[in-house]
């Protein structure tokens, strides 16, 4: 089971989620949307934009809730996203509210941020990396370990504000298990890293949170005020909002160092400054990059349009302290713990197509010359090209053309009109003639060129049409017979509720009905035959029954029998 999951009858393979995500992680398979585990940065895009609702986030809630019951020491490391995503009143209120759900103790994740900001300026004193990318968003983190390596060695090897809090507080309460609240999908595969393993036991997002609490009917605001206790984070608690590593890190500075700093947020950004880097244009800079568009406060989690990230960013720096944490705890930390994460080229080798093989693909989705690349981007590829190599990689499906389907099906629509042997009508409302196949000329003497700018009832009865129109009922093998134009046919009309039109469908069953007829002219012909015969023949039974003493009713009967017999057989054998 993933991280995030799809509910493949929902997917209605729209291909909104490949056109929207950044680095193409999902394939198309057999029509419907799956993400590739080994590409996927699980920026969360995906799930914010399914109109189907088709992909669904794995929760840990059930999972800490059973920590709780069994009475086990689950102590909360908060994002400080709170600060912009609860509803409170003073914010030890908030840590009220959770304590009251169970939990041991609850902590912020700022208190992590602030050793990481510790070690950033370290790395800034020291000088020696040519650019120091900043490593606390793992979205971002995942985003150059798979895509960009050559910029491995630019990311500052430090583990995140959360596994830096997973290790603090795992130092201090070596019995205790440690939830993560916050905005972030990825920070449930970071938990989960080999290189930093059982620092963090379970992700909580701030969704899961609301639902609990109401659960237990918590209100926030009637909570009693109880301050958070240990280390005061101080400006590290501005990491969530952008610019906030770069503000951390300027307050903590003890001198000036030779980088220049700047932000980047988006993922669509933090690509185009990656590139921009893997070429060599970005040098003696320090890079706070975040996935998301406006910074943790915005996470993909947060599906509250009410929440402005603005408003929150201003709020946030306008009641945050700008002042450094007090380096005194933050050096005890930093002695009896290491924070060093490696990390390392996770990229994936595709295998690429020849040129030849990509006209080949491309030829099969009618694109046999430059012109016909629509490069429209419906499939979800920016180019007909990229997608074509996608086919060739097996994570599209030729079918996802839809330009080309479009043809392809009103194609098939036109020789079906052209090349039936029935006559196949569609008509609206109004009686309006929308199709007519091109062998309805030969049987009502109309071309289909006639007929479209014709209403039905201008040369045949539409009754019927309208009651199928009137009832939404269909209406099956009724024979009807059109004496102006000398046939018999079949009809099947259907209401198509989607249009709010009618199908028709007319069988020609002239040829049939005729041989009927004449099958059971032959038969009334020998019946009447039988019944001179039966009427000859029962003068000279009468006859010898009078001399037997014997009655004739009963024979009579039987052979009057047989003759409506051969008549009732004529009668079936028509064709109804």
């Amino acid at each position: 089971m993933g991280i995030i999951d799809f509910k493949a009858t929902k997917c209605k393979h729209c291909y909104k989620c490949v056109r929207y995500c950044d680095v193409k992680a999902i394939m198309i398979k057999d029509e419907r949307a799956e993400i590739m585990p080994d590409k996927c940065i699980l920026c969360g895009h995906c799930l914010q934009i399914c109109p189907q609702e088709a992909k669904t986030l794995n929760s840990d809630l059930s999972l800490v809730q059973a920590m709780v019951r069994r009475g086990e020491k689950v102590i909360v490391s908060i994002a400080p996203s709170y600060m912009g995503l609860l509803t409170y009143k003073t914010i030890g209120q908030v840590k009220n509210a959770l304590k009251r759900l169970g939990f041991y103790d609850v902590r912020e994740t700022s208190e992590g941020a602030a050793v990481v900001t510790e070690e950033y300026s370290r790395l800034l004193a020291e000088g020696t990396m040519e650019k120091i990318i900043t490593t606390s968003c793992p979205s971002v983190n995942s985003l150059i370990e798979i895509y960009y390596p050559q910029l491995v060695p630019y990311m500052a090897p430090v583990v995140s504000p959360m596994i830096a809090h997973g290790m603090i507080i795992k130092k201090q309460h070596p019995d205790a298990k440690v939830v993560f609240l916050g905005p972030c999908i990825a920070k449930k595969q970071e938990s989960e890293d080999v290189r930093h393993a059982d620092i963090i036991d379970a992700v909580l997002n701030f969704n899961d949170i609301r639902s609990w609490l109401a659960d237990e009917h918590v209100v926030i605001e009637e909570c009693e005020d109880e301050p958070f206790v240990q280390i005061d984070p101080k400006v590290n608690r501005l990491y969530p909002v952008t610019n906030g590593v770069v503000s951390s890190v300027l307050s903590t500075e003890k001198k000036t160092d030779g980088y220049r700093k700047f932000y980047v947020h988006g993922l669509s950004n933090c690509i185009d400054l990656c590139k921009s880097m893997v070429r060599g244009e970005i040098k003696g800079c320090f890079i706070e990059m975040n996935s998301c568009s406006g910074g943790c406060i915005k996470g993909p989690t947060v599906n509250d349009e009410t929440i402005s990230r603005f408003k929150v960013k201003l709020d946030m720096e306008e009641t945050i302290s700008r002042e450094p944490a007090d380096s005194g705890e933050i050096e005890k930390v930093l002695s009896q713990l290491s924070f060093v994460k490696n990390f390392e080229d996770r990229s994936v080798d595709d295998p690429m197509p020849t040129e030849e093989q990509i006209r080949e693909i491309l030829r099969m989705t009618g694109k046999t010359r430059p012109e016909d690349e629509l490069n429209c981007g419906a499939c979800g590829y920016p180019t007909c090209r990229e997608k074509a190599i996608a086919v060739f990689q097996k994570k599209a499906e030729l079918n996802m053309c839809i330009p080309f389907m479009h043809d392809k099906a009103e194609s098939f629509a036109n020789l079906v009109m052209e090349t039936s042997p029935n006559v196949v009508l569609i008509v609206d409302e109004d009686m309006k003639i929308l199709e007519y196949s091109a062998v309805g000329e030969k049987y009502f003497g109309k071309t289909r060129k006639e007929a479209l700018d014709m209403y039905l009832y201008e040369f045949i009865d539409p009754t019927d049409f309208q009651w199928v129109f009137d009832t939404h009922q269909n209406i099956h093998g009724k024979k009807v017979t059109y004496t102006e134009y000398g046939v018999t046919m079949l009809q099947n009309i259907v209401y198509i509720k989607k249009e709010n039109a009618v199908l028709a469908t007319f069988i020609d069953i002239t040829a049939q009905e005729e041989k009927a007829r004449q099958d059971y002219e032959t038969k009334l012909a020998t019946a009447d035959l039988a019944q001179k015969v039966i009427h000859k023949q029962m003068m000279v039974a009468q006859e010898i029954a009078g001399l037997l003493g014997e009655t004739t009713a009963e024979t009579k009967t039987t052979l009057t029998k047989l003759c409506q017999s051969l008549l009732d057989d004529g009668n079936e054998s028509e064709v109804r």
